[in-house]
């Protein structure tokens, strides 16, 4: 019972969490809240603090803390360097 606890405490508390990184193009901070599936041909969304607002996007690649996202609003590839 104890063990069942701490697992679903710490399952819970990593999944609670966003995201950040930086996109280097556009020279803006990234955050990739809780609930958004980061693998390839998921579509995300994502805030760009740079732009000032949410923007949805779909997963192309993801490599070590590198993630690459097709932006649907704006229809060009960005590269978010992720913490």
């Amino acid at each position: 019972m104890k063990t069942f606890s701490i697992a679903a405490l710490l399952a819970l508390s990593t999944g609670a969490q966003a995201w950040g990184g930086w996109d280097y193009e556009s020279s803006s901070s990234i955050e990739i809240d809780k609930g958004n599936l980061v693998r390839p041909g998921e579509e995300i969304e994502y805030y760009d603090y740079g732009g000032g607002g949410y923007r949805y996007g779909t997963v192309e690649s993801v490599d070590d803390d590198e993630v690459e996202v097709y932006d649907h609003e704006s229809g060009e590839y960005r590269v978010f360097d992720m913490d």
